[in-house]
């Protein structure tokens, strides 16, 4: 319809009427972002009370880290093969039927007994709630017209961001006000209401059920094995010392075989799992690296922080939450900004401001020292939220705007995958350095606190005095003081190296912004992208 592309020579009633949205496909779309937020949220929600679940399930501390892996790895595996069932059963049908399967496996999450059960009913959530997620961004860049991305791209931008970064907030919250179930139970009416409204007002597209004679089981095995075992070494990796450990190795190794029977499979079968052709638009290619980068960038500080505050500061997870909530904050207000300025501006400018913004407020973070509190904290998070905001609207719309409506469903699968891939490989790079780094800074300061040095022997032999004084036995206490001392200031020294690196990585993505080529203008891409 060229009346969008002439909207501006006509008169204006005119250009709202073609406009105007069908109202059940916006109360539709709107529920559709309401159930991607919680399974988003839900990645997060339980990572400030994994030990109140330790507690409550009486699990081992190796054990209560699969409450997180296993969510992560089943979602991993369902987000790329999301776009594949949305064209065999329909979006209304894969959509509706993830919503109740979450629903349901949140409730049973809730009624865990045992660690075993907890981690099975989480494999679960993650895997079916992870449906949700690609069809949001599918459905944003299909339904709607060019001239409203101003308006859904900020919306699923704040979304996909805000979500992880509420939620050690949330899940503070709730397990300290009423007991760690609820961070599951709080799923439960929201998603019965999300079920039966997406059930009764999504009608997007048809169902092609003839295609489930196509499908590609072997390269749906491939793609679980490659994807499954890479999260795996990534998230257990540090832990375990990398190929050290028997099964991280043999993990890598069958992610590696995963990986070259899916790539075969998709560039061979004439109906693959996942549709990497999309790749071939190289403004989707570049969208998806700044999408793998911001992955680092989101799911590495929402990390990095708390670590920071609860081993440093030695804060529970309510406060953690209550400092942290100053992202969020910064990302709300800066998102109406953000969708005004993607019409004016030109979106590689945007994400250049965005990048240099999050390179701000690293670069800050690296003067860390041991008090630092939620002040000192308070500028370095409202660049990172406002970073995040200014760059998740450009990236979505250079990555997806420029599709056909055929490629988008598999392509936005495709894209929210490099996100979670960025923030895995991100965090095992950040585990790994932080280790390596806290080890070489604990040795070369170790160096320095020896019988040699009369800084130190003064300070020993004064703490020493101050215990002996109160009857104590000054000399093993004054030790262990020291040794505290050193490994608390090496770990915040692996902080800064970490913050430095990031520093660097979001630097370099300024320049990168213009390699993109300049989208075209909205009403070009009516009919690749366009409301249909």
């Amino acid at each position: 319809m060229a009346a969008t592309a002439t909207a501006g020579t006509m008169p204006l009633p005119a250009a709202r009427v073609e406009e105007k949205m069908d109202p059940k496909r916006l109360i539709a779309f709107f529920a559709m972002v309401f159930g991607m937020f919680m399974s988003i949220l839900d990645i997060q929600i339980v990572s400030a009370s994994l030990a109140e679940i330790q507690a409550g399930l009486s699990a081992g501390s190796d054990e209560v880290a699969w409450v997180q892996t296993a969510y992560l790895i089943a979602e991993v595996i369902m987000i790329p093969l999301s776009g594949t069932l949305a064209r065999i059963v329909s979006t209304r049908v894969l959509f509706s039927v993830s919503a109740a399967g979450f629903t349901a496996a949140s409730a049973l999450a809730a009624t865990a007994t045992n660690i075993d059960q907890m981690i099975i009913y989480r494999a679960l959530q993650g895997f079916i709630g992870g449906g949700m997620i690609p069809s949001v961004f599918a459905a944003a860049f299909t339904i709607f017209p060019p001239s409203k991305r101003s308006i859904v791209s900020p919306i699923i931008g704040l979304v996909a961001t805000l979500a992880p970064t509420i939620g050690p907030t949330v899940g503070g919250y709730l397990s300290h006000a009423f007991s760690w179930h609820w961070l599951f139970l709080i799923n439960v009416i929201p998603g019965i209401i999300v079920t039966i409204v997406t059930w009764n007002f999504i009608d997007f597209d048809k169902p092609e059920l003839s295609l489930f004679k196509k499908f590609d089981w072997w390269g749906l095995l491939s793609m679980a094995v490659f994807l499954g075992a890479l999260e795996y070494v990534l998230e257990e990796g540090n832990k375990n010392d990398w190929f050290s450990d028997e099964y991280i190795f043999m993990g890598a190794v069958a992610s590696g075989i995963g990986a070259l029977v899916f790539f075969y499979r998709a560039f061979k079968v004439d109906f693959p799992i996942v549709d990497l052709r999309a790749f071939a638009n190289r403004n989707f290619a570049f969208g998806s690296l700044f999408s793998f980068v911001m992955g680092i960038g989101l799911y590495g500080l929402t990390y990095l922080y708390p670590v920071y505050l609860g081993r440093i500061r030695g804060y529970d997870s309510l406060m953690i939450g209550e400092t942290m909530f100053v992202s969020g904050l910064a990302m709300f207000c800066t998102a109406p900004i953000a969708g005004k300025v993607s019409t004016k501006l030109d979106p590689r400018i945007m994400m250049a401001i965005g990048f240099s913004s999050f390179a701000m407020g690293t670069w800050l973070m690296s003067s860390l020292t041991a008090d630092w509190d939620f002040y000192e904290l308070l500028l370095p998070q409202i660049l990172r939220g406002f970073g995040l905001m200014m760059c998740m609207v450009p990236i979505n719309n250079v990555a997806l705007g420029t599709l056909s409506p055929a490629r988008i469903r598999g392509a936005s699968g495709l894209f929210n995958l490099t996100r979670n891939l960025g923030g895995a490989v991100g965090l095992a790079a950040i585990n790994t350095i932080l280790t390596q780094r806290q080890e070489e800074h604990y040795a070369r300061l170790q160096e320095h606190v020896q019988w040699g040095n009369p800084e130190a022997m003064d300070q020993m032999n004064n703490m020493i005095a101050k215990y002996n004084s109160h009857g104590l036995d000054g000399a093993t206490i004054a030790i262990q003081k020291l040794s505290g001392i050193v490994t608390q200031q090496a770990m915040i020294m692996s902080f800064i190296d970490v913050f430095l690196i990031l520093t660097c990585l979001f630097g370099a993505l300024v320049f990168c912004a213009f390699l993109i080529q300049k989208p075209q203008p909205a009403p070009t891409g009516a009919g690749g992208g366009g409301g249909h």
